[in-house]
């Protein structure tokens, strides 16, 4: 029988430096790189969950984002260590709803904020297909752990110009 492993809510990636290639010529991480933080605090989080690279080759499934909104709060500079939290906000029989916040691993400031709606993909096919049934016994033990967290004031925004009146 396989142990149980202990879900950190939130959880909360390991050290990740800004590379000096992702500077851009204002001198700061450019854009797409926050992106690439993340990204990879995901992958920490999906060998959590089992499914990883691993589980791509013995089930023939995996995620890809369907939706992605992020906030760009304060800038990094280069070395700046980082650190992900990831927190599971809600998940169904096919999708992943979870937020992220990226920050500074020594100074503990937020720099920027990721809302994503992950779908579960039968990469054969190319369609959506539901999660079988051990990697939603992990969900839902990820959800019990994440339950007592607030759900961040960010999450469910909408892009908009500020009211006129």
């Amino acid at each position: 029988m396989q142990k149980e492993i202990e879900i950190p809510a939130p959880f909360v990636s390991s050290v990740m430096p800004v590379e000096p290639q992702w500077i851009d010529y204002n001198g700061h991480l450019n854009m797409a790189y926050y992106n690439v933080l993340f990204d990879r605090a995901v992958d920490e989080v999906y060998e959590l969950l089992g499914i990883g690279p691993s589980y791509l080759k013995r089930s023939g499934c995996s995620t890809m984002t369907a939706e992605i909104h992020v906030r760009y709060l304060r800038e990094l500079l280069v070395d700046a260590p980082t650190r992900v939290r990831f927190q599971l906000i809600d998940y169904d029989a096919k999708r992943m709803h979870y937020s992220e916040e990226l920050i500074h691993a020594n100074e503990g400031w937020i720099s920027a904020t990721s809302e994503n709606m992950t779908l579960h993909v039968d990469m054969s096919a190319k369609k959506v297909a539901p999660w079988p049934q051990d990697v939603l016994a992990r969900f839902a033990r990820m959800k019990a752990a994440h339950c007592n967290l607030p759900v961040p004031d960010w999450v469910g925004r909408k892009i908009g110009m500020p009211s006129r009146r």
